[in-house]
């Protein structure tokens, strides 16, 4: 029997052992084509999070397609993406440990490293590891813009952004805002009118400290479901979007301007009447935002998950016996493919290579 360890390029996607995850090669590019295109048309630039794909694989498609950097979740994802060549990097996240912080160091060795501060504290023990290293840190503010997850309030930008400039070691850059409250609005207009919202405070800030002679060179922001609105606002100049690249089931039901490129390859392994059961369970697929739904073969409807089991009904003419397999779509990528070691890419369903997902894990 095939193993992982002896897959050859050529062979059909669904000889590839089971629960794993797949990607359309083909589906994926044009993906970030699209998207690369959408942003040059609009005169911003391009830095994908890649706490969705978790690959150098990946991240380097992207910026071969024009992106100027990316943007990852976590210093183990930076760490990550700098062994694998990434050279500027983004960490949209707080760095504030002494123990992080001189991991941090250490990435900036290797590529160009910003991470986004909201802390006087914080901003000193960057500044102290830095200046102590003779080294430079690029730094953004975030704002909080609605979320109420992590930000600065408006009336209190300038003063720390003055902090910053002020402090050895580091380089004040900008701004950033996600308005990751508004990206699944399913309704467009109010997803419209709530972004704008978001999107104010962040122009707002950017106006406030250029009105008190700060420079403002970066102002970032957007998630996929945002991208096309977000981009239109004027004074943004980046685009931190992730999901697009792959497309989650849950943006789905949000619009159709990306095709789904993943899915999760399954084995029947159980049959009673209309009752199947697939080897995908908690273990291989996540529900963080609703139950997976089965995409293929059509007429079949999942039901629930455990550790190791996945339940589904047949509610059609579908003729599925013991061995067959089955095509599973996550309504959320990201948390799904943290739970894989590797993506099986293939192109119109013939494999191409295996791609070790290097990123998984990697949340410290």
């Amino acid at each position: 029997m095939t193993t992982t360890e002896n897959y050859k390029k050529g062979i059909k996607i669904t000889e590839i052992d089971t629960p794993s995850i797949i990607v359309d090669l083909n589906i994926a590019q044009e993906n970030i084509k699209k998207m690369q295109d959408f942003a040059n048309k609009n005169d911003v630039s391009m830095r994908p999070h890649s706490k969705t794909n978790k690959s150098p694989y990946w991240a380097k498609k992207q910026i071969e397609a024009g992106a100027i950097g990316i943007c990852c979740a976590k210093l183990g994802e930076a760490e990550m993406m700098a062994d694998g060549g990434i050279k500027e990097i983004l960490i949209p996240n707080q760095i504030v440990t002494e123990q992080k912080i001189s991991r941090l160091v250490e990435v900036n060795k290797k590529s160009k490293v910003m991470v986004a501060v909201e802390n006087k504290e914080n901003v000193d023990n960057l500044s102290n590891q830095f200046e102590k290293n003779s080294m430079k840190l690029s730094v953004i503010i975030e704002v909080n813009v609605g979320m109420d997850r992590c930000g600065v309030e408006l009336d209190e930008i300038v003063d720390f952004a003055q902090f910053i400039i002020d402090k050895p070691g580091l380089e004040f850059e900008g701004i950033m805002g996600y308005e990751g409250h508004t990206v699944n609005i399913g309704n467009f207009e109010d997803r419209v009118n709530e972004t704008t919202k978001a999107m104010d405070k962040l122009i707002n800030a950017k106006t406030i400290l250029e009105d008190n002679d700060i420079a403002v060179n970066i102002v970032s922001a957007s998630g996929t479901g945002t991208y096309n609105i977000t981009s239109k606002i004027p004074g943004i100049t980046e685009l931190q979007c992730g999901s697009y690249i792959f497309m989650d089931g849950n943006y789905l039901k949000v619009f159709d301007d990306f095709q789904p490129a993943l899915s999760v390859l399954c084995t029947v392994v159980s049959r009673r009447d209309n009752r199947i059961v697939i080897d995908c369970g908690l273990k291989s697929i996540s529900m963080d935002q609703g139950l997976p739904e089965v995409v293929y073969p059509k007429g079949v409807k999942l039901i629930s998950l455990s550790e190791e089991h996945c339940k589904c009904e047949i509610e059609g003419d579908v003729d599925l016996k013991i061995g067959d397999k089955v095509f599973v779509r996550p309504m959320h990528s990201d948390t799904t493919i943290n739970l894989h070691e590797n993506y099986f890419v293939h192109r119109d369903g013939v494999f191409d290579e295996k791609v070790e997902i290097v990123g998984r894990g990697k949340f410290k």
